[in-house]
């Protein structure tokens, strides 16, 4: 929300700043990728409803991240996103300066408001590098969202967290008590903080008061998800603003490592869910690493019909999202009857865009994320042969896919081509979509109109998820691999479907876990789910009822920031 007047609160009042590489507020504004900014936005949106007195700072990406074309065999290629920061958000006279590489790099800032459920509104500030006074190569630092070589990211990492400190006290917060590191990549706030700490103590680095006003999130138990850095690059970069009692803070393995960096100098560290929490301390022994379950905002993700059902029945859910435990007292009928009208926009959505003559009454799975290895979105193709049996022997059913490859991620990119291949090859037994460009208001109609969600990650590489959590909120039942917060989520046939194991096993005859894991999806499939479906109604929306009570009233950011504020904020 853009505003021309500045809201009657004191700067003083601010004592939280949340840092985060990408923030997802809005499918106009395409300052996101995926999970972390969508995370991020709706982090804002729960503290902007519970009265949190926070601020956040986050990178333009004037090019967005970037927008998806794919071709009719799922060739992706990626574009410019178009949009003007002008229609949205107010640019402030604020500027400062950052040493880079031994220039002066002037950073401006523009400012966009957050408004709560009652009216409490929380500032964003968007840093842009693109004025007049830099140079060319300057102006583009931050024209798109995780771009360029090693280079160019540690340089936008410098940007968010010295730059960010910077303007934040440029524009007149100068009390703030926390700084939350949504991830590693604003880990070089924490040399701002103590560059200021030295000049007040005349010469000394206080680590232990910048450790007091830090808080830090990792999101990923993938090792390449950390950011690392080599020393020369660093040090060419930085120069000497890196002095060596910091640097021998965040070396590891050889390199100037942002995870580790946070982890010395935070004094609250937490995953996102309890079993990320469990890998994350296996994979950095001696710290004190907590959990706190990532959540969604329950307003946003919920749809207009179900909206409305909640305000007629639950009174008080948008601002305490708890309170949708008491769906149980909705009936069976209402729920379907919601469900339908969502589902219906999303099939005109899809056949509108695709001509693909999707239907309403087919049972429609829904599959949307990030595209790449882990992820294993090929999962459900496994073994084709044994898809068409199904859909002969159990029932129809329909697919939609969506998700966008990182330009890099070459082997994300030809799992694209080859759902292209298989909705080719399927075509005459089972209707598949992949949507092109992904994104906030495609997530809402997939989270809110298929019949049942599908994930299959391999585990443990989901730290948590949350598009699951979206769908819970419209009473889609889960059909997932037990990782991330489905571990906390599942129970078995009232809330979804597990696929697999609970625990990573080795399998016998060298069967594999992707073998494995497709042979439990198709089990449950043709026995369990397309059968109730068609054939048990009752059942079928009483799950439904079940995932809204159980799961949407607990896997939400209203919860996620009650713990924030009372183990990392105010602790």
């Amino acid at each position: 929300m853009k505003r021309h007047l500045h809201p009657l609160d004191k700067k003083e009042d601010r004592i939280i700043a949340y840092f985060s590489m990408e923030i997802g507020l809005d499918a106009n504004i395409p300052t996101y990728s995926g999970g972390l900014g969508i995370l991020a936005g709706d982090t804002i949106k729960a503290c902007a409803d519970l009265k949190v007195p926070m601020l956040a700072v986050t990178l333009m990406c004037q090019k967005g991240y970037f927008y998806q074309k794919l071709d009719h065999e799922g060739n992706q290629t990626e574009h410019p996103v178009e949009w003007n920061p002008g229609d949205y958000m107010e640019l402030l006279p604020t500027k400062i300066v950052v040493s880079i590489e031994g220039r002066d790099v002037i950073v401006q800032v523009w400012e966009y408001w957050v408004k709560g459920v009652k009216g409490y509104e929380i500032p964003v500030y968007f840093l842009d590098t693109n004025v007049p006074e830099n140079t060319d190569q300057d102006k583009n630092i931050t024209s798109m969202l995780y771009g360029g070589d090693e280079k160019f990211r540690l340089i936008q990492e410098v940007i968010l967290g010295i730059g960010g400190v910077r303007i934040m006290q440029a524009i007149g917060y100068h009390n703030i008590q926390k700084y939350h590191l949504n991830e590693g990549h604003s880990s070089l706030l924490i040399l701002e903080l103590l560059r200021q700490t030295k000049i007040e103590t005349n010469d000394t680095h206080n680590f232990e008061k910048v450790r007091e006003q830090c808080v830090f999130t990792t999101h990923t138990p993938v090792p390449a998800g950390h950011d690392n850095f080599g020393i020369d690059l660093v040090k060419q970069v930085l120069g000497e603003f890196l002095p060596e009692d910091i640097m021998k803070r965040a070396l590891h393995e050889g390199q100037v490592n942002m995870t580790w960096l946070a982890l010395e100098n935070s004094k609250y560290i937490n995953g996102v869910a309890k079993k990320h929490g469990e890998i994350s301390r296996d994979m950095f022994p001696g710290y004190p690493i907590d959990s706190i379950t990532n959540g969604v905002h329950s307003l946003t993700w919920t749809s207009e019909p179900f909206r409305t059902l909640y305000d007629k029945h639950i009174p008080g859910w948008r601002m305490d999202a708890f309170a949708l435990r008491y769906a149980l007292k909705i009936s069976r009928k209402e729920i379907w009857d919601a469900h339908m009208q969502a589902k219906k926009k999303l099939i005109d959505f899809v056949n509108g865009k695709t001509n693909a003559g999707m239907d309403y009454t087919t049972l429609t799975i829904g599959f949307a994320r990030r595209c790449t290895q882990y992820k294993r979105p090929y999962l459900l193709f496994q073994n084709i042969d044994k898809l068409r049996e199904i859909v002969d022997t159990a029932g129809k059913i329909q697919v939609l896919f969506a998700g966008k490859a990182h330009p890099k991620d070459n082997s994300g990119k030809e799992l694209i081509k080859n759902i292209f291949s298989k909705i080719t090859q399927l075509k005459e037994k089972i209707k598949i979509v992949y949507l092109e460009n992904y994104d906030i208001e495609i997530g809402k109609l997939f989270t809110s109109g298929v019949d049942i969600w599908l994930n299959t990650p391999l585990k443990p590489w989901e730290a948590s998820g949350t598009s699951g959590m979206k769908s819970c909120h419209n009473g889609i039942p889960n059909f997932s691999v037990l990782d991330g917060w489905w571990i906390e989520g599942h129970i078995e046939n009232i809330t979804g479907w597990s696929i697999g194991p609970k625990h990573k096993t080795e399998h016998k005859d060298h069967i594999t876990d992707d073998e494995k894991d497709a042979e439990d999806l198709y089990y449950k499939l043709e026995k369990l789910i397309i059968p109730m479906f068609y054939n048990d109604w009752d059942k079928w929306t009483e799950i439904m009822r079940h995932t809204i009570a159980f799961n949407a009233s607990f896997f939400n950011t209203h919860r996620m920031i009650h713990q924030y504020v009372l183990n990392a904020y105010f602790h």
